[in-house]
């Protein structure tokens, strides 16, 4: 009898413990203020192909940034639909993706398509969703096949024309010259580097006046 009631007043315990994980969690996601649709920037390095990237593409000082995702809520969880180097274009969990970019040490802001835009959402999210799984474009030419970050956010947008794709340009806007990272990284690759191609970048889709920014997400 004694095992019964002991048993009984565990599996209450455990179940009451979940209850509120669950509720403290979703409190948390809901505090921040996120919505379906909303745009999450990251935060550029200094070096790499980080600082690489927003070293041709920074067009304002409170805009440095090297990657975005899109915001998915699915029954009150929160996913991240975004196309990333480690695992090609994806729906990833919300908390994993916080938590990636602290491991290395990048800050996330949150932009939002005007008012005016939001109805371009629901379109979005579907074309996203039907495109995962296509592996990373590594290369940073447009291709059916595979896709970058911005890329991605770009043409789940097209539809409604939330943003435009402009040239390229790998020019160091210090020196005027193709930048050493870009030249050296083209050339092992044996590509030429595709200066003034069409293409999009994080600086650029942050710039859009279809869209504002939020918040930081902490």
């Amino acid at each position: 009898m004694k095992r019964i009631i002991k048993n009984k007043f565990l599996t209450t315990f455990l179940s009451l413990f979940i209850v509120l994980f669950i509720a403290v969690e979703c409190a948390g996601v809901k505090s921040s203020g996120l919505k379906n649709g909303d745009l999450l920037f990251i935060t550029a390095k200094d070096s790499g192909l980080s600082g690489a990237i927003n070293n041709v593409t920074q067009k304002e000082k409170n805009a440095s940034f090297d990657h975005i995702g899109m915001l998915e809520k699915v029954d009150g969880h929160y996913f991240v639909l975004h196309a990333s180097p480690k695992r090609g274009s994806e729906k990833q969990k919300l908390k994993d993706f916080v938590e990636d970019q602290k491991k290395d040490g990048q800050d996330i802001f949150v932009y939002r398509l005007k008012p005016e835009y939001q109805n371009a959402i629901p379109d979005a999210i579907a074309k996203a969703n039907s495109m995962l799984g296509k592996p990373y474009n590594f290369n940073y030419i447009l291709n059916e096949d595979s896709y970058y970050c911005s890329d991605f956010i770009e043409r789940v947008f097209r539809k409604d024309h939330i943003f435009t794709l402009e040239p390229m340009t790998f020019i160091d806007p210090q020196t005027g010259k193709t930048n050493e990272f870009w030249q050296k990284f083209y050339q092992e690759k044996n590509l030429k580097v595709p200066e003034g191609e069409l293409g999009c970048n994080p600086n650029g889709l942050a710039g859009s006046s279809k869209i504002e920014r939020i918040q930081q997400l902490k």
